[in-house]
């Protein structure tokens, strides 16, 4: 996919916040756009713990496209607060509200406020596999070789 190409992502609040920000890209470069949490009241995180966090809204991706959710850099170094399923996956066919799984690696308690940038979302193509079941793989110059078999 060439840089300007754009696809439509449909968006729905779902309650009466037509004056919250939209997710955005927050500079012309970003790979990601930022997501906001979407509270009632405050969200403390304990260390070592995790919580959903709502983003009050539901997308409607088109098909053969994903949306990754992923951490914020800036949360991450200095909060210690990211996602434990990172990169998180949204379907083409899911409706349901969008939530944020984050996860406090620090020592401190962190409180997540409502309107905060809590992740960032890719939408990205997605190309699925034919799975081919066969008695032997073709051979490589690696070969079983797994973790740290290519160098440091």
């Amino acid at each position: 996919m060439n840089r300007s190409e754009r696809i439509n992502v449909k968006l729905m609040w779902l309650d009466d916040q037509a004056t919250r920000p939209l997710p955005a890209y927050e500079s012309e470069g970003a790979a990601g756009m930022d997501i906001r949490a979407h509270l009632d009241e405050p969200v403390t995180i304990e260390p070592g713990s995790t919580r959903l966090i709502p983003t009050g809204f539901a997308i409607a991706l088109p098909e053969g496209y994903e949306a990754q959710i992923r951490p914020r850099s800036g949360l991450a170094l200095r909060n210690a607060i990211s996602l434990p399923n990172s990169p998180g996956t949204i379907d083409s066919d899911y409706r349901g509200e969008v939530k944020i799984i984050l996860i406090n690696h620090s020592r401190d308690s962190f409180t997540v406020e409502d309107g905060m940038r809590i992740a960032q979302m890719i939408v990205s193509p997605v190309c699925r596999a034919i799975i081919e079941d066969v008695p032997q793989l073709p051979e490589t110059s690696r070969g079983a070789g797994g973790f740290g078999s290519t160098g440091n």
